[in-house]
């Protein structure tokens, strides 16, 4: 089982220093990977119609993915890069290709590229893209990214995109693995049909049961998957969880302390508040289920 800690978006700061020494703490301590949340724009939820249902408001900070990345791969040698999950279909689909391929080629091949839909549809607006596409674009999104890593030269003609005879250099060194994230039966068969694994954002059993559903569904094909316990629940919690979840097929496990949404998910609270205790849980986490 790979172990990998969710990086606190909203509660890291914007301290440079704190936000290494956190990374640098969890590839010493022998986490796998750190997972990393994505939003480019918060929004008002108040007076929206439809309604604003995600946890994240105007108030939320989110580091950019793709550039802070970047930046930790240089802080560190060895651990993994996860987007858990970068909302895709809002986001050019050959920049994100040539984003994804130079921070794969800088980190040597360390980028996991967790994607999904998103729910924050003023953000698709306010950055020019339908949000009642986002899942048939997500989906050639996909069949794209795959081409433009891969091919010399790239011909894409679908519903959203077109390419004519172009590619993008650097390519990646190796491919890079696109798993999905979500709560739906819907997102579930399309990891199972075009994905490499699947992010589970909470470790309750409808969750559990959706795993395996997930690998019922991909057959033959051996998909990842990831699962998110909170830190609050404590250690006897973890363990239990990471029994649960190794008997429903799940290859990851990741802990999160940061306590935005936690009452929308109905976890307990971990009481960290900024980076040092951040900090601070990393080590009691890692002893406990290694």
């Amino acid at each position: 089982m790979k172990i990998g800690v969710v990086l606190p978006t909203c509660d890291i700061g914007n301290d440079p220093v704190a936000i290494r020494d956190f990374a640098q703490t969890a590839e010493e301590l022998g986490y796998d990977h750190i997972l990393i949340y994505d939003h480019v724009l918060g929004a008002v939820h108040e007076g929206r119609q439809p309604a604003l249902e995600g946890p994240y408001t105007e108030d939320d900070a989110f580091h950019e993915p793709f550039v802070l990345f970047a930046w930790l791969a240089a802080q560190t040698t060895r651990i993994e890069l996860a987007t858990g999950v970068l909302v895709l279909p809002q986001r050019q689909t050959a920049l994100v290709a040539k984003q994804a391929a130079e921070l794969a080629l800088l980190s040597d091949g360390r980028l996991r590229l967790g994607v999904g839909s998103g729910w924050n549809h003023v953000e698709y607006s306010s950055l020019g893209v339908a949000f009642g596409d986002r899942g048939r674009r997500l989906d050639e999104q996909v069949e794209l990214l795959r081409q433009l890593w891969s091919q010399p030269l790239v011909d894409f003609d679908g519903d959203f995109h077109r390419v004519e005879r172009a590619n993008i250099l650097p390519r990646p060194p190796a491919p890079i693995p696109i798993w999905f994230g979500g709560f739906t039966p819907v997102a579930i068969r399309r990891a199972a049909r075009i994905g490499d694994g699947f992010i589970f954002g909470h470790p309750g059993g409808p969750m559990q049961e959706l795993c395996r559903s997930l690998h019922e569904q991909a057959g033959d094909r051996k998909l990842g998957a990831e699962t998110i316990v909170p830190f609050g629940a404590g250690p006897d919690s973890w363990t239990q969880r990471l029994e649960q979840w190794t008997q429903a097929g799940a290859t990851h496990f990741t802990m999160r302390a940061m306590d935005r949404g936690v009452e929308m998910l109905g976890e307990p609270a971990s009481g960290c508040q900024n980076a040092r205790d951040h900090i601070a849980a990393l080590e009691p986490f890692i002893r406990a289920v290694r």
